[in-house]
């Protein structure tokens, strides 16, 4: 008699946004075998987002040919600081949520195990699994975007900290006393140097009189700024888009130097919608602040370097986080 055929395991990986919901099947070997994406609609509250998430986990079995028996765990990167007990989401404001049980009302709708952590830590995760094959001891993911987030591995192991959010770098002071913007420390990174800081500054600027190529490409009232939209502008020649991306590059260089005074890790990967569409500007820029910010003995041999997985990072570190920690729903 043949002996009976096995199953690979495989996983779900769910990397939830404001504005969009993207999921993946796993495989064992950290390879995505199906992927769906579908708007997050946080707008219509947070029962909707939820169903949506679920809707999201079906689908995406579906398109990978398997059945729901066949998975074993699904993972859930969320953007906000996580209760690691309970899996709730402690706040998270591109979404409007505060305390809400996120693990339990999918393990409801799901009828499956499921893992929530903080969607910067597994983006870190994904990509120290999947792109470094957990060679490195001490690996730090940071991701200029909307915000800045970041996640650890040391010791090989993912730190969450005591409330799940270990890795906030965004939330770094920089500027003691400095001004801030909603839901940022006063004088932080993420206040001067993430997206949504730098459109905050731009539309100031504009109002003041000053000239810009975004007027055309966002429009007269510059409301939605996205990374790709700075890039363009830069490539048509906007020199005051460009000096304002390099300054943010320069600081994020600068408190990427003091992370690894601190922490001494093998490698720096970055991520994010700002790197991935300016990396070939920002990059440079932060390798020579890390430089100038890091002491000679402690920088030697780190390797800083932009990851390749993009959104797969995500899905791919949820899934590995899932496979970690999901216990029987």
């Amino acid at each position: 008699m043949a002996p009976a055929k096995t199953t690979p395991p495989a996983w779900i990986g769910i990397d939830l946004g404001g504005t969009k919901i993207l999921a993946g099947v796993i495989g064992d070997d950290l390879k995505p075998i199906s992927r769906a994406k579908i708007p997050a609609g946080a707008s219509d509250g947070a029962d909707a987002v939820i169903d949506r998430i679920a809707e999201c986990a079906r689908e995406v079995v579906v398109k990978a040919g398997l059945t729901w028996h066949q998975i074993r765990g699904i993972g859930v990167g969320a953007p906000s600081p996580i209760e690691e007990a309970t899996g709730s989401v402690i706040f998270a404001p591109n979404l409007g949520w505060r305390d809400l049980p996120l693990r339990k009302r999918l393990r409801e709708r799901l009828k499956a195990p499921v893992s929530v952590g903080n969607d910067c830590s597994l983006a870190t995760l994904g990509i120290y699994e999947a792109e470094y094959q957990a060679r490195p001891r001490h690996l730090l993911g940071i991701f200029p975007g909307t915000g800045i987030g970041g996640g650890l591995v040391i010791n090989r192991e993912l730190v969450t900290g005591a409330t799940g959010s270990a890795g906030e770098f965004g939330q770094m002071t920089l500027n003691y006393g400095g001004g801030t913007g909603a839901d940022n420390v006063p004088g932080s990174l993420e206040s001067m140097a993430g997206r949504a800081s730098l459109a905050a500054r731009i539309r100031a600027d504009v109002a003041q009189g000053q000239s810009t190529l975004l007027t055309k490409l966002v429009g007269p009232d510059l409301k939605e700024i996205k990374s790709g939209q700075l890039r363009k502008a830069i490539r048509r020649g906007d020199t005051y888009v460009e000096a304002l991306v390099r300054e943010a590059a320069a600081r994020i260089g600068a408190a990427i130097g003091s992370l690894i005074n601190i922490v001494n890790p093998e490698v720096i990967a970055l991520g994010g919608g700002m790197i991935e569409q300016m990396e070939s500007l920002i990059l440079p820029v932060i390798k020579d602040k890390v430089a100038e910010y890091t002491d000679p003995g402690v920088r030697a041999g780190i390797r800083i370097a932009a990851s390749r997985l993009g959104d797969d990072a995500g899905i791919i570190g949820a899934a590995v986080f899932a496979r970690r920690t999901s216990a029987p729903a």
